[in-house]
């Protein structure tokens, strides 16, 4: 094993991550034409609708009944990150704000102390497949941040920084979500994420190299970053001249640079990298918190409060078919990708 690699272990739902990160949930699912409703055109008799997570005829339905996706569910003291690489996923929260984002987008949200928000993927092509492939990553919040004002970003796909790296006309790229790849600055994060702060030197990229390209990751400035590749479709990567096995994750020396190789097939990889916060971490399902008594309190003050409630019409919020991609935030300002 290089002097690089720390470790090599197969991954497994959802995937192991390292502080500051705290969950990492890839789905790809195949699903069928869409019906009126946005959901599949096609039999959910034999489905365990309300929580399907088991792959039948290709797709699951999560937690939907008619939509798939995961109706309107609370969160407090952490951000999600959610990176939209195939299909449609609408966004709608109890602050009043929404979005739609697809191809390439990403969502980042702060739910600091509080709130209640839903994410369906609307099935909106009724002639051909509705492929959906996204990443939801958790990011945790440091003590002092738990309980900020909810936000949420877009990252919109025409705006994310792409690092192109060429060998022998074979590509590699690397989409940068946060964190600088060397000179190469990310679009700012969610304002009190841990990521806004760049000494902690959180970074997601998103890679792919053609078989046989060569991408050249630059190192941390800090040891204390902790640094996670995880190799997720592909096979025959190689990393600093060892073959990693498909589907398998590697905890690198985040100070080293690292030389990533394309195997026989096109290979995907995502990169997760960050301080560690050290605080005590005690979650109870979507609440993350510092101590017991903290999600006590919290679990009190949501039944009492409903994190403001749920003003949207549906739990499995869709919104207008014929509307393109767009975040409306809570202060009623609408935008749209350029």
């Amino acid at each position: 094993m290089s002097g690089k690699i720390i470790n090599i272990e197969p991954m497994v739902f959802p995937w192991r991550t390292q502080d500051p990160f705290l969950f990492c949930a890839h789905h790809r699912d195949l699903y069928p034409k869409g019906n009126e409703d946005f959901g599949p055109d096609a039999s959910l008799a034999g489905r365990n609708i309300g929580q399907d997570f088991s792959i039948k005829d290709g797709f699951r339905m999560y937690h939907g009944t008619k939509v798939p996706g995961f109706p309107y569910h609370p969160h407090r003291g952490f951000e999600t990150v959610t990176i939209a690489k195939e299909g449609v996923v609408d966004h709608s929260d109890s602050l009043g704000a929404a979005g739609r984002f697809s191809d390439g987008d990403v969502q980042w949200m702060t739910a600091g102390r509080g709130v209640q928000h839903s994410e369906m993927f609307p099935l909106l092509n009724k002639d051909n497949g509705n492929t959906l492939e996204i990443f939801q990553i958790w990011l945790n919040l440091p003590a002092k941040s738990k309980l900020v004002e909810p936000h949420f970003a877009m990252l919109w796909n025409e705006k994310i920084p792409v690092v192109t790296q060429e060998t022998d006309g074979a590509k590699a790229s690397a989409r940068i979500i946060a964190g600088a790849f060397g000179d190469q600055q990310p679009l700012a994060p969610a304002p009190d994420s841990w990521a806004a702060d760049t000494d902690h030197e959180v970074a997601i990229w998103s890679m792919k190299l053609e078989p046989g390209a060569e991408l050249m990751l630059p190192g941390a400035k800090s040891a204390e970053a902790t640094r996670t590749l995880y190799f997720y479709q592909g096979t025959g990567l190689e990393m600093e001249g060892q073959v990693i096995p498909d589907y398998h994750l590697v905890d690198v020396d985040s100070t080293e640079e690292l030389t990533l190789k394309g195997g026989a097939e096109e290979c995907h990889v995502l990169l997760l990298q960050g301080k560690p916060i050290k605080e005590p971490v005690v979650q109870h399902g979507p609440f993350v918190m510092n101590t017991q008594e903290q999600i006590h309190q919290t679990m009190l003050e949501y039944g009492r409060t409903q994190f403001g409630g749920w003003p949207w019409s549906k739990a499995e919020q869709v919104h207008d078919p014929a509307k393109g991609r767009f975040a409306l935030h809570a202060d009623g300002r609408e935008e749209v990708p350029e």
